[in-house]
């Protein structure tokens, strides 16, 4: 099984990242802020003004750690990666899935019933833990209404059918997602979600965890040897991590919906850790930024009992086990590719 390794995150403005013998070491102003050893790391996420040295980013990818670099609040810009891994046997077969139309569309329909599933049990958790707080006939509304939406799902097999129920899930389970909010209600009131840039405390989070999510579920991708750009129900574009996109439908509610709502209700997040940009957009201080990086690595430090292997994972390794599970179905080992479902 693979290790859990970290991934190093770097906000501090002006770091520099360089190679010492086998370490990364990260120093600003001249002092030296960290040395990490190569082989306890299994990515490098870079948010703004950050530089690193060639022969650093030549170090890391002949280690297969990727380094991605974001602007200071959370958009991706680019990713430096090593050689491409894998049996090219894998992707050729990948790209033969894609393009056809009826087997692309089963695997988009488990995808989003995946999504539909687990957006319906964080429903049903806030039900469970804060009943006395929430309107409760609404959330159950919701709850059945997905769990309509999932029912209707079997027998679609076309793109417009699955991205119309899709969207029809998303929208009512982002229609109660402020009634999942039950402390700080008034410093983060979530009213739609909204984004590129988000124009509220609660889309901030939410946009910021994505990436993060991205970056890891597009390094598990490339770490079995699946292209993270040619997926099934996200359509192809130039720069689009398509595969990357539709692995990550199945994460969202489970570990990034869950996060953002664990910071507020929780009050670990300040409302004054943030501001409005001139253009409207909410952004993040560093200290806020901080804490929920510190969270999300914590989180993915957790365990659970994978529902189709049946054994505990820690939720770090949730992508690479679904990428191994995903190229197995590829290459005909398995009869279906089995999404991650929240129980």
């Amino acid at each position: 099984m693979k290790k859990l390794l970290n991934t190093l995150f770097v906000t501090t403005q002006g770091a520099y990242l360089n190679k010492e013998g086998e370490t990364i070491v990260v120093r600003a102003d001249n002092n030296v802020l960290i040395r990490l050893p190569i082989h306890t790391i299994s990515g490098i996420v870079c948010f703004g003004n950050v530089l690193a040295s060639p022969f650093l980013l030549g170090f890391c990818a002949e280690n297969g750690v990727g380094v991605s670099f974001l602007t200071e609040y959370g958009r991706f810009l680019f990713r430096v990666q090593g050689a491409v891994s894998g049996n090219v046997l894998l992707r050729r077969e990948q790209y033969r899935r894609a393009d056809d139309k009826r087997y692309a569309a089963g695997i988009a329909r488990t995808v989003v019933m995946a999504k539909i599933s687990n957006s319906r049990t964080g429903v049903q958790r806030t039900l469970r833990d804060h009943q006395e707080k929430v309107d409760t006939e609404r959330l159950k509304k919701v709850v059945e209404h997905l769990a309509h939406c999932a029912r209707a799902l079997r027998n679609i097999d076309n793109f417009d059918g699955i991205r119309g129920i899709e969207g029809d899930a998303a929208q009512n389970y982002f229609g109660v997602f402020n009634q999942m909010i039950v402390a700080q209600k008034e410093d983060f009131r979530f009213v739609e979600r909204n984004r590129r840039p988000p124009l509220d405390r609660v889309n901030c989070l939410l946009s910021f965890v994505y990436t993060l999510l991205m970056h890891d579920v597009r390094s598990a991708l490339e770490g079995v040897g699946l292209d993270p750009t040619v997926g099934f129900l996200h359509t192809d574009r130039p720069g689009r991590p398509s595969l990357a996109l539709d692995i990550m439908e199945e994460f969202r509610a489970y570990i990034a919906d869950r996060l953002v709502l664990s910071l507020i209700n929780l009050r670990q997040m300040d409302a004054k850790g943030f501001r409005i940009a001139e253009n409207g957009a909410v952004l993040m201080d560093d200290e806020s930024r901080k804490i929920l990086l510190a969270a999300y690595q914590e989180r993915k430090r957790e365990e659970i009992m994978h529902p189709f292997l049946e054994e505990k994972v820690a939720i770090g390794l949730l992508f690479y086990v679904q990428a191994l599970l995903l190229a197995r179905y590829l290459r005909g080992d398995l009869d279906a590719y089995p999404p991650f479902i929240w129980r």
